[in-house]
Parts: structure tokens; C-alpha cells; sequence
């Protein structure tokens, strides 16, 4: 099913791009004639792996509950390229899971359109993928019953990304994964350009989904502290006070540490994290490192390519990692908390550490790891049934004694 929404066409604003690693194109030059995006963060590896991961696999790792009664919407936010459904359908015969019932609703652009052309390093196909394929399994895992998933269409403006939070937090969306964002200056620059204080309405409208119900996880990046810029810098939306920032790791079967390739080079490949510059410290991030402003990330989950998410994608079984992996992962699990969302979860997540696992080792080459939060991993990585048993997820009537996340 497709529904289509309107928007005004808009030309020369800057645009959204997914996060991924393989993203030297997340650098942005400031002109008239080329104009920042904001991407989706995420990685390719060659090919699976022992160091890699089903989702089904990653969830056991990360301790996820089972027969919850789930009954949640899971919104996914989609600003180019599109899905197959026939790459969707071999994935989820590949886990053992049924397909979840994905529902296409256009708020501006073209919808979903799959196997475009596109820049080498940048295939928008994986991402949107990526994203269905880790919220439904993850969802699956936790109630043993296919997602409702809604894919929100729109194009790469800034500008495009408060509509489609509106949206989904007016059809009844319990979650929203966003894996696409820009450097908080791309945000400020669409103000000085055009007068537009974009981060600040993209903000209001978090604040009305929340009160409404949803709860919005968003990439904070894989360029590292500097987010592919010159200094010190956060993605947006991760950053936005009512999101949760979703930060990466590199997991092991017998370790986890904060996710970076390049050691000691700036602007590698790694986990965003740092300070915003727009928005204040948080007051339920009290007792965290002290920095300009709110701390990013909030938590943190798998986002290493080379102990990546195996997907499903232009006909083929491939890698993927990036933390636009993991606000879908989160998503999953929280739309199985039950059918009415949780809204703004922030300071209940920052006031119940125990319900994470602390990230003691790494950097992201500006700031470093260790114990209690950190603005590389922020609390730590979930432990999934810990979340359950706090948001009180209501259980469902699974066949006792079966498993889904084998």
C-alpha cells in the first residue's frame, strides 16, 4: 500500500544523506551550487563472516526478552532510493521470519523507488534495506509476530524532515528510526542562508511526537567526533533533545568496545559522539561528562561493518554496519513494548543506567570511553530484557517455550 502526502517542490536547500561508512561524500561544501545533505551513516563489508552477525544472533547477544505482546508501529524514515520486495522476502525466509507488512506513504518526493542511479559510494538502496530488515527482525525476536511497518517517503532537504516527523506521529507510529542527518553547521547554515531555523522547528515537532507517543532513535553518525568537518561537531537529528542518539560499537562474541577504524585520524571511520552547539545540557544527563551542550550519543549498540548486520539487498546476502543499523535495532525492540508508545524516554533511559552495559574502552577520536557515560557511547550498549521490564512490556501469548532469536 502506498498513500501519498504533498508538499511544496523546493529548490537550492541544503539536503539529508544517510550516515554510512564508505561516506566520504558526508564532507560539505557550503555554496550556492553544491549544497550540504544530510546522509544516512552506514558501511559495506565484503562479504559475511564468523566477526558478523544475523540480527536474530545479535539480539540473543544483546539479552532480548521474547512473547512480548508488541503491537507497536514502527516508522521508518526513507529520504531517497527505495526497497525490492523480493530482497525483503529472501531476507526474511533467510532468518525463518515471516514479512512484515510494510505500508509506503509519500510525504514529499517520489516514494520508493529502487535501483536508481547513484554515486559509487553512496547506494541510498542499502540503507532503506538496511532498516526495514533490522526493525521488523528485531521486533519479531521480541514477539514472535510480523511487524507493521511504515516507510516514510520524503526528499534530502533539511527541511523535509519535520513533515515526516508530523506524520508519523499523527498516524500512530509507536517509534520512528531516522538514519539520515547533516553536521549541526549544515543545520545552522540553512538559518544564515535562508532564515529558516530549521533545527529548532525539526525540535518542536519531536517535542509534539512525543507527546503523542512516539519515541524517535536517530544515527549520530560514523565520521567520528568531527562528523567529516573541520572541528568538534554533532549530527542532527541524533543531537535534538527529544531523540534518542544512537551511537556504535564494535562487538564481538567476547568483547565490545567504542567503534573506530582509524585510530588517531580525524574525520576516519568511526562512532559521531561529542557536544551540540545548539542545544543546552540536558538536565537528565546530570552526572554525565560536562561538555557546550547536550551530550550525543544517548546509547549505543553494534555499528562496526567488520562485526556488521548480514542483510539483504539487490539480489544478494551483504554487510552492512554503520549506527544507522542501530536506531532500527532499537526501534524494533520498543515497538514491541506494547501498542501505545512511550513517547520521550530520555530521562528515564539517563536516570536507569543499570539497564545498560557499560563501554569502558575506545575513543572516536575526540573523545574517549570510560566507566559511566561518555560522549562516544553514551550510557552503553542495551540489555534488552533490562529495557522491557522497565518500560513495562506487556507480555504476549507466544506458544511457551519457543524461541526467536536462535
Amino acid at each position: 500500500m502506498t498513500i501519498h502526502r504533498t508538499m511544496s517542490q523546493r529548490k537550492d536547500v541544503p539536503k539529508c544523506r544517510p550516515f554510512f561508512d564508505i561516506i566520504e561524500l558526508d564532507i560539505f561544501e557550503f555554496d550556492t551550487d553544491k549544497l550540504p545533505e544530510a546522509r544516512p551513516p552506514r558501511q559495506l563489508a565484503p562479504a559475511a563472516s564468523a566477526k558478523t552477525w544475523t540480527v536474530p544472533q545479535l539480539c540473543k547477544a544483546y539479552g532480548w526478552p521474547q512473547h512480548l505482546e508488541g503491537g507497536g508501529t514502527i516508522g521508518i524514515l526513507a529520504m531517497a532510493g527505495g526497497y525490492d520486495r523480493n530482497d525483503l522476502e529472501a531476507y526474511f525466509k533467510g532468518i525463518g521470519q515471516p514479512m512484515p507488512d510494510i505500508t509506503d506513504v509519500v510525504v514529499n518526493g517520489a516514494g520508493n523507488r529502487p535501483n536508481q542511479p547513484h554515486d559509487e559510494d553512496f547506494d541510498p538502496d542499502v540503507e532503506i534495506s538496511l532498516d526495514i530488515e533490522v526493525a521488523a527482525a528485531a521486533y519479531y525476536v521480541a514477539t514472535g509476530r510480523p511487524a507493521s511497518v511504515r516507510v516514510y517517503w520524503t526528499d534530502m532537504d533539511l527541511r523535509s524532515m519535520a513533515p515526516a516527523v508530523r506524520q508519523a506521529a499523527t498516524d500512530g507510529c509507536s517509534v520512528l528510526s531516522i538514519s539520515w542527518g547533516a553536521p549541526e553547521n549544515a543545520w545552522e547554515w540553512m538559518y544564515w542562508k535562508f532564515g529558516q531555523n530549521v533545527a529548532v522547528q525539526l525540535e518542536a515537532e519531536l517535542i509534539q511526537a512525543a507527546v503523542l507517543g512516539m519515541t524517535v532513535f536517530a544515527a549520530a553518525g560514523d565520521r567520528e567526533a568531527n562528523a567529516g568537518e573541520l572541528q568538534k561537531t554533532v549530527n542532527l537529528p541524533a543531537a535534538c533533545p527529544h531523540v534518542v542518539g544512537c551511537g556504535g560499537t564494535s562487538k564481538t562474541r567476547d568483547s565490545e568496545v567504542v567503534w573506530n577504524n582509524d585510530p588517531g585520524v580525524t574525520n576516519g571511520v568511526g562512532t559521531g559522539g561529542g557536544y551540540s552547539n545548539l542545544f543546552l545540557p540536558q538536565y537528565w544527563t546530570r552526572g554525565a561528562p560536562v561538555g557546550t551542550g547536550r551530550i550525543v550519543p544517548d546509547v549505543s549498540g553494534n555499528a562496526d561493518k567488520h562485526t556488521g548486520y548480514r542483510i539483504y539487498v539487490h539480489g544478494k546476502e551483504r554487510v552492512t554496519g554503520g549506527t544507522s543499523a542501530v536506531a532500527p535495532l532499537y526501534a524494533g525492540l520498543f515497538a514491541a513494548f506494547g501498542k501505545k508508545g512511550r513517547g520521550f524516554v530520555n530521562p528515564t533511559l539517563w536516570a536507569n543506567r543499570d539497564c545498560f552495559q557499560d563501554i569502558t574502552q575506545g575513543d572516536n577520536d575526540g573523545y574517549n570511553a570510560g566507566p559511566g557515560p561518555d560522549p562516544c557511547s553514551g550510557l552503553g550498549v542495551l540489555i534488552a530484557h533490562e529495557l522491557a521490564s522497565l518500560f513495562k512490556a506487556v507480555a504476549g501469548t507466544a506458544p511457551a517455550g519457543k524461541s526467536y532469536a536462535a
